[in-house]
């Protein structure tokens, strides 16, 4: 398996792949590629809220991280499509728990906040 990691020290590795997966987008576009390989469009009109600009900069760091795949079919225009890569799907299985948690639990989040705002 490799080199023991321990989240807590400082500089390990694995903080800057927890800092990907909690990206602000990260997590709705690798659920929204669950779906199958997208263009940008479609990507863009499906993750709702989500500006041109963040979605290309969260397009191409998790491309970089190898958690999607880049396809580019010559054509005229030229065709991009963006899929999940085998890590990226397997990234996709582990963040399902997660998801289901913040489904369920968004009052009990939206209360506390009330609360605490006064």
């Amino acid at each position: 398996m490799g080199a023991a990691y321990e989240l807590l020290a400082a500089g390990c590795p694995s903080r800057l792949v927890l800092d990907r997966i909690g990206a602000r987008w990260s997590p709705t576009v690798l659920t929204a590629l669950d779906k199958g390989p997208m263009r940008f469009t479609e990507l863009k009109r499906l993750v709702d809220g989500v500006t041109s600009k963040a979605l290309t900069e969260t397009l191409r760091a998790l491309e970089y991280d190898g958690l999607i795949d880049r396809a580019k079919t010559p054509s005229m225009p030229p065709r991009v499509d963006y899929s999940l890569t085998p890590l990226g799907r397997s990234l996709l299985q582990a963040l399902i728990p997660l998801r289901e948690w913040a489904e369920q639990h968004a009052p009990d989040i939206l209360d506390a906040r009330r609360r605490h705002d006064g």
